[in-house]
């Protein structure tokens, strides 16, 4: 890729936001262009808003140290103009989780979700790339639903589930019979 493509992360000062920070970091196809989160934070510069709430191992990188963190409900129309697609890493209510993802993406903002809210619903793919890309072509009938062109939304399966799955997926020629997997969460629900 000759250009990057300009991500902001929605819900950037929570520990899932912090991961997508530090993943991002000087990532060859990705810039981080900004950083949203609740009014709470909003205005602050990221350093600020995240102080002594850093959750990650390594060191807060410099690049959004100074960045200015925007309102995802206030400053959406200034979010919308200034991304290619959204990472949301919000924490809030299932109901308002799916709201907010569909009003970027009604936007025409893509959205790659981190979120539980959207893994039900039956035009939103849940995606492990290694396993069902294919699961991508239910796009074009949410992209009906939502009356968008280049809008969606996409989830990711919940960290357990993706941890283990490809893995899974390579062994099945083997054809293991059973398979018992614990978590720490101690509830798990798939889809």
């Amino acid at each position: 890729m000759s250009d990057k493509l300009r991500v902001g992360i929605l819900g950037g000062t929570g520990m899932v936001g912090q991961r997508f920070i530090t993943l991002l970091e000087n990532h060859p196809w990705f810039e981080v262009v900004l950083v949203a989160a609740s009014g709470r934070s909003a205005g602050k510069l990221y350093e600020e808003a995240v102080d002594g709430r850093w959750k990650m191992q390594t060191p807060m990188p410099e690049f959004v140290k100074k960045m200015t963190v925007y309102d995802m409900d206030k400053d959406f129309d200034e979010i919308v103009s200034k991304v290619d697609f959204v990472f949301c890493a919000v924490n809030m209510p299932k109901d308002q989780i799916k709201a907010i993802e569909e009003r970027y993406a009604k936007a025409e903002v893509p959205v790659v979700s981190n979120n539980s809210a959207n893994r039900w619903t039956p035009d939103v793919p849940m995606v492990v790339p290694e396993i069902n890309p294919e699961h991508l072509e239910v796009i074009k009938y949410q992209k009906e639903r939502l009356g968008t062109k280049r809008g969606f939304i996409c989830v990711k399966p919940n960290c357990s589930i993706q941890s283990y799955t490809p893995a899974l997926n390579a062994l099945k020629e083997f054809g293991p019979k059973l398979v018992v997997a614990t978590t720490i969460s101690g509830n798990l629900r798939c889809r």
